[in-house]
């Protein structure tokens, strides 16, 4: 064994473990900071919460790799503390950007909601029934024979790691509506296309047991993650000449106030403006 495939094998296990920690820690303290998760798609927790539970049941059938298991249990975690803190700083409905939360939804005011309002419920109590029951419902059903049905097992897999696939997808979505990148830190994209690429790696290089279930949904996960990447990249590039413009109207405006101001001021106490430049 090659000293690099030695290396590889120690440090892409800590990488892909402690990823989900360094990849959210930055946007959990922003909204706390900032009090408002506006521009931050809920959908988010949604989609790694449910994923990562699909992902942590299909290990009881199939013996997967103990890293991602892990990985796993840590995202569980911290998609859980990041939902908390964006429910407690979502703004309000009526708000500016309350669209941002539910990217898959027109912004019209007469546009029609998701079944029963599924993750767009104005309490925060149906969101944590919503994962308590399906924890609870997957739990039974392992311990029915239907659990330890291949099949099934291979379905929790696929099932799970397609819906991780679509991670970025909603809020590459509500990127595209708000026209910007607004809320959404560029260290979680940062943090997300160094994950893709040390977990292709890892997939393809490593000596445990990888399905391929792994791989395929790793690889459409990549490419969505690069597309938000350039996204955030042409939006900012837009948005620079945007803002110099608006500073320099802004600046000439306050120009051509404080010379009206002076003359006025002049004409008020009688005296004309005189031309004191010398000859």
């Amino acid at each position: 064994m090659s000293l690099f495939q030695v290396i590889f094998d120690y440090a892409a296990p800590v990488f892909l473990v402690t990823s989900p920690v360094t990849s959210y820690a930055d946007q959990i303290v922003s909204i706390h900071r900032s009090r408002s998760s506006a521009g931050f798609s809920l959908d988010i927790p949604l989609i790694m919460l449910v994923s990562s539970i699909l992902k942590v049941y299909y290990w009881f059938g199939e013996y997967y790799s103990a890293t991602l298991l892990t990985q796993a249990i840590v995202m569980i975690v911290v998609q859980s503390v990041l939902l908390k803190v964006a429910l407690d700083n979502r703004p309000s409905s009526g708000g500016r950007h309350g669209i941002e939360h539910a990217p898959f939804s027109d912004a019209g005011s007469n546009a029609p909601t998701r079944p029963y309002e599924f993750w767009q419920w104005k309490n925060d109590k149906p969101y944590w029934m919503f994962l308590a029951y399906f924890v609870g419902v997957l739990g039974v059903i392992h311990l029915t024979p239907l659990g330890q049905i291949d099949y099934y097992i291979s379905f929790l897999g696929y099932v799970g790691l397609a819906v991780e696939a679509t991670l970025p997808i909603p809020q590459i979505i509500a990127n595209h509506r708000s026209g910007s990148c607004k809320g959404f830190r560029v260290s979680v994209i940062a943090a997300w296309i160094l994950g893709d690429t040390m977990k292709m790696s890892y997939f393809f290089n490593s000596s445990e047991t990888i399905p391929w279930a792994f791989k395929l949904c790793g690889m459409f996960q990549c490419v969505c993650d690069f597309y938000l990447g350039f996204q955030f990249y042409m939006f900012s590039r837009n948005a620079s000449p945007t803002h110099s413009r608006h500073t320099s109207t802004h600046t000439h405006s306050r120009h051509t106030s404080q010379v009206a101001g002076g003359s006025e001021q002049s004409n008020r106490w009688g005296h004309e403006p005189k031309d004191i430049r010398m000859n």
